[in-house]
Order: C-alpha cells, then sequence, then structure tokens
C-alpha cells in the first residue's frame, strides 16, 4: 500500500496541476491541516528536480498566505475556532504555555518555530491571539517557511537522482522516520 501510495504521489507530482495541489496543502497546513507540506513538496522536487526553485517558492508563498488565515483565526475567531482546532489536536496544555511564551519570545518563536516539525498552525494561531505584529509576523513567516522549504528543495536539487533512488530502496524507514518527525513535533507542543 505504501508504494502505491507514493507512486500515487509521484505520478500527482508531474500532473500538470500539481502546484495548486501542493498550494492548497501549504495554505491549510498552516492554520488547521494536520499534514505538512513536505509529504507532497519531496516527491515533486524528486520528480522534477528542474523545478525545485520553482516548487519550494510556490509552497512558501501559500504556507506565508495559509499563516495569515491562522493569524486571522487566533486575532479573530481564538475563542471559537481558534480553541476548536487547538482542541482538535488535544493540544490544550501545550498551547497555554506556548502563548505564555510567545508573549515574551514572540520573535524568537516564529523564527525557531517554522523550521521545525512543531505543528507551525500554533504559531500561526498563537500570534493572531497575542495580537503579535502582523508586519513582523509575516517577514518571520517568510523568512522561516521560505528557508525550510528551500532547504528542502536544494538538497534535493543537489543530490538529484541518488535522493529518488534512496527514498525507493528504503521507502517504508523513510516514511516512518518521517511520520516520527511529525508526532514529535505535536508531543513537544503538548508536554513540552
Amino acid at each position: 500500500m505504501l508504494r502505491s501510495w507514493y507512486d500515487w504521489v509521484i505520478r500527482m507530482s508531474e500532473h500538470p496541476k500539481s502546484l495548486w495541489v501542493l498550494a492548497g496543502v501549504s495554505f491549510a497546513e498552516s492554520s488547521f491541516f494536520p499534514i505538512p507540506p513536505d509529504i507532497m513538496l519531496i516527491p515533486m522536487v524528486i520528480a522534477q528536480r528542474a523545478k525545485a526553485w520553482l516548487i519550494a517558492g510556490v509552497c512558501t508563498i501559500a504556507s506565508v498566505v495559509g499563516g495569515f488565515f491562522g493569524y486571522a483565526i487566533g486575532y479573530f475567531f481564538f475563542e471559537t475556532l481558534g480553541k476548536w482546532v487547538i482542541d482538535l489536536y488535544g493540544l490544550q496544555g501545550g498551547f497555554a504555555d506556548f502563548q505564555q511564551q510567545f508573549n515574551e519570545y514572540g520573535l524568537w518563536i516564529i523564527l525557531v518555530k517554522g523550521l521545525t516539525p512543531i505543528p507551525y498552525k500554533l504559531v500561526t494561531i498563537a500570534s493572531g491571539a497575542a495580537h503579535f505584529d502582523l508586519l513582523t509576523f509575516g517577514l518571520a513567516s517568510l523568512a522561516t517557511r521560505g528557508g525550510r522549504f528551500y532547504l528542502v528543495a536544494g538538497l534535493l536539487y543537489i543530490i538529484g537522482q541518488p535522493a529518488r533512488t534512496f527514498v525507493e530502496k528504503h521507502l517504508t524507514l523513510v516514511t516512518t522516520a518521517f511520520a516520527v518527525i511529525i508526532v514529535a513535533g505535536f508531543v513537544a507542543v503538548a508536554y513540552l
């Protein structure tokens, strides 16, 4: 099943609408969706190495725009929609601590958390709930999200076919490692 899903993602990465799908996933992940865009970014760059920078750019811009949507959720709708998103992921306790730290270290949290597997939607919603400066939020989001996605795309661009061969040969290991990183991000927010 894993192989068929991987093959489907690779086929979709070459589909004419693949950038739109990636943009949708990137947008949604920054505000409410649980799956990070890397799940599409990586196979898309592997399949279309010549378009690595375009793919990373679409991923970055859509993620930052989605971040503004997450910010709006925190700013205008925290008591309803914002809390619902936090509750949906079971991160109530971790979010309270996170929000307290955010009031003191907001910019640094955006810069650090935007690069990590910690769910970015928590950063965007907390930024809005704290009424963090919107321009600073946008610039920090652009720097961190762009840094993350361009780094991944750049590494895959440089490595090229050996990266694809490695992923295809060790698909279960790569997928498991990626899932562990995602879960670790949620656990870190919930318990740290």
